[in-house]
């Protein structure tokens, strides 16, 4: 083009000066205003003092832009320079501006790149426009440019005036293993040296390398291993290469290569099934490299992180249909506790009433397995002795275990306390000496089960399978003699009614409602399992260390005597304003609530509240709302319903946690939680002491 096309010399000798119409225009007009300053100067006549020193001042500032015009126009030989120099480059080459205006260019240049005026821009250029960036603050930089579908290394730097040198370099791509299923044709010449041993970068790295001989890589005989290699897979020179991996994988990897794809290959090794490697192939003078790196930590924690966001999701799947189920039963069990008061014992009714109470029972234990295992279930957190909690718990283990499983319990030394929800850490430990026993008994017809508490340090817990023990925990295994957990189910095990046993013998929530558990403590769960050795799943707690003024307190309480409750008397007065989305809670609730003396005005959402709380404003002795609603939530209903409450309690009840909903009541007072399912005389209860304590 035009704008940058080499000139031809106009002479041999030195180099010829390029006009410039502009520079022509400034000389002339620069002498028209000298000849206009020195008018008035003639004029009053040289013999003056004022005269003659302006005379003198002009005739300077004439030569010195005399000087001036002539070195720029002196500077126009760079442009000349610079084209010579690149005309003279063997390898493309080109001066660009800043802005990747195309400048000059020799003629290698146009034959890789073309007639175009600016550099290659989008992914093309990306590269380069970056080693320009760099090139523009004085650096020598680097780049890839993309040209013809070939990548070249473009060395950028800088000259005079701010103008970009930019040279290209081929890069170098070696031969791809693809082209291995062809065979190379034999010709009449001299063969090239083979390489029959490998490099030194190759013979120290820390994976596995191999030097094959031969065209089908599963097929070579093994020239030559590093030591990586030979640790890794047992690999020694004389051996076909495709013995050291596992058979099923082989062939997986002989098909993709025979469809012409690119590594890296996964395989698994022959010596070890369970360890995965990424097998990369390579041809080098004559030969077959082999690479293999060892992937199977990496493949081990992508497996963890995927069950762990199956987990996460299964618990938010569980936990939304725990809440929905809660609000069901709580409806059914309110319903029950109205029909069993107007049907006591003696009613023909009654007995039928009371199977559906019970069943009403262990639908709810169902709902608290989820909401367990999806780490949302209510927990009343005490401060426990380890030793103290297992021992006291033994007694029924041991009745559960039946006579044809030995149970062995191992008390560690300066055994810690930890702070956790009693009930739900023993539901825990059974659960899991439940499934050891099942697992022993249906195995050899009994064994052993054992449980072991200790105190770990740091590094015991890292060791026994907690990476992310930060000090000191609680430790509790439960391990049995069994026959151990498969490897394609270990990643199953804590999965939501997943279950090995016979259908009508197990939920498939045993294990989950352990984990749930676990986690929902701030806790760490680890199964060690390994084929005819049994399995043992260890449990890692937080150690709580109380203040001493605490442990006072604990001391002091426990050392008082137990008095025996009083009947409660579950009538009492005030106003209520009862909030619940849910129809069949909020209308029964409310008549049972009337019928023990309290006045109850009910809302069915946030919106219809506010309004009923403005109208009686003051006069609202006690707040009870549900926490999930349409619309405006509890908390929220809070905030902006405190102004018409004043100081009367509030009593928030759900089926979530209350973890989940309690940053949301910051600086609130007067809040206490009470968890669905509920039962009248629960909430009754409830109600009347809240309404006392005000």
């Amino acid at each position: 083009m035009a704008d940058f096309q080499l000139q031809d010399k106009a002479s041999t000798g030195a180099s010829r000066r390029r006009f410039d119409p502009w520079l022509v225009g400034a000389a002339i007009f620069f002498v028209a205003a000298a000849a206009f300053s020195a008018a008035p100067a003639l004029k009053a006549g040289p013999t003056t003092l004022a005269g003659l020193l302006l005379l003198l001042g002009v005739a300077g500032v004439a030569v010195l832009g005399l000087v001036a015009i002539r070195g720029s126009g002196a500077s126009g030989d760079d442009s000349d320079q610079a084209e010579g120099f690149i005309e003279a480059l063997s390898e493309p080459a080109a001066l660009a501006g800043a802005d990747g205006r195309v400048l000059l260019a020799n003629p290698a240049w146009r034959d890789v790149m073309g007639e175009g005026r600016r550099l290659p821009s989008g992914a093309a250029g990306s590269s380069l426009f970056a080693a320009l960036v760099q090139a523009r603050k004085g650096q020598m930089a680097e780049g890839v440019l993309t040209a013809g579908g070939n990548d070249y290394t473009a060395k950028v730097s800088r000259l005079a005036g701010g103008r970009l040198l930019i040279r290209l370099a081929p890069i170098y791509v070696p031969e791809p293993i693809a082209e291995l299923s062809i065979p190379a044709p034999v010709v009449e010449r001299a063969a090239a040296p083979q390489q029959n041993a490998l490099d030194a970068f190759a013979g120290a790295s820390p994976f596995g390398a191999a030097l094959l001989e031969g065209i089908e890589p599963f097929k070579s005989r093994i020239l030559e291993t590093n030591p990586a290699l030979t640790t890794m897979t047992g690999a020694q020179a004389g051996g076909v290469f495709g013995d050291l991996i596992d058979p099923a994988s082989r062939v997986e990897a002989e098909a993709r290569l025979n469809e012409g794809r690119a590594g890296p290959f996964e395989v698994r090794l022959a010596r070890d099934p369970s360890r995965i490697a990424h097998l990369y192939l390579y041809r080098a003078d004559g030969r077959l490299v082999a690479y293999m790196i060892d992937v199977s930590e990496q493949k081990q924690m992508e497996l963890q992180l995927a069950q762990a966001q199956k987990m996460q999701a299964i618990g938010q799947l569980a936990g939304g249909v725990a809440h929905d189920f809660n609000n069901l039963l709580t409806a059914i069990q309110l319903r029950l506790d109205e029909l069993l008061h107007r049907h006591p014992v003696g009613d023909p009714s009654y007995e039928g009433l009371n199977e559906i109470r019970q069943t009403g029972v262990r639908a709810a234990d169902l709902v608290r397995k989820l909401l367990a295992f999806s780490r949302k279930q209510t927990v009343q957190r005490e401060v426990l002795d380890l030793g103290e909690l297992i021992s006291e718990f033994e007694v029924l283990l041991r009745r559960l275990l039946r006579e044809d499983v030995k149970l062995i319990t191992d008390y560690g030394r300066d055994l810690p306390q930890v702070r956790a929800d009693k009930s739900q850490l023993e539901t825990a430990v059974m659960n899991l000496a439940v499934n050891a026993r099942d697992a022993v008994r249906a195995a050899k017809g009994g064994g052993i089960v054992r449980i072991r508490t200790a105190r770990l340090t740091r590094d015991e817990a890292v060791q026994l399978g907690f990476p992310a023990a930060e000090n000191d925990c609680a430790f509790i295994e439960v391990s049995d003699d069994g026959p151990g957990i498969p490897p394609d189910v270990m990643g199953k095990i804590f999965d939501p009614f997943f279950t090995t046993k016979p259908v009508g013998e197990g939920t498939g929530l045993g294990l989950a409602t352990v984990y749930g558990i676990v986690k929902q403590s701030d806790g760490w769960i680890h199964v060690h399992s390994r084929p005819g050795e049994g399995a043992a799943f260890r449990i890692f707690l937080p150690i709580y260390d109380a203040p001493p003024a605490v442990a006072a307190a604990q001391a002091a309480a426990k050392a008082e005597p137990v008095k025996p409750r009083a009947a409660r008397d579950l009538s009492g007065a005030g106003r209520i304003l009862f909030v619940e989305d849910e129809d069949a809670v909020r209308s029964v609730a409310a008549r049972l609530l009337r019928a023990r003396g309290y006045e109850v005005l009910e809302a069915a959402d946030g919106e219809e509240a506010l309004i009923i709380a403005e109208e009686h404003a003051g006069t609202i002795d006690l707040l009870i709302s549900d926490v999930i609603m349409p619309g405006i939530d509890g908390p929220t209903l809070l905030k902006k319903a405190r102004v018409y409450l004043g100081a009367a309690p509030v009593m928030f009840i759900s089926g979530y946690a209350e973890a989940e909903f309690s940053d949301l009541l910051e600086g609130e007072t007067g809040v206490t939680f009470l968890p669905k399912p509920i039962d009248i005389k629960t909430l009754a209860e409830r109600v009347k002491q809240q309404l006392q304590a005000a």
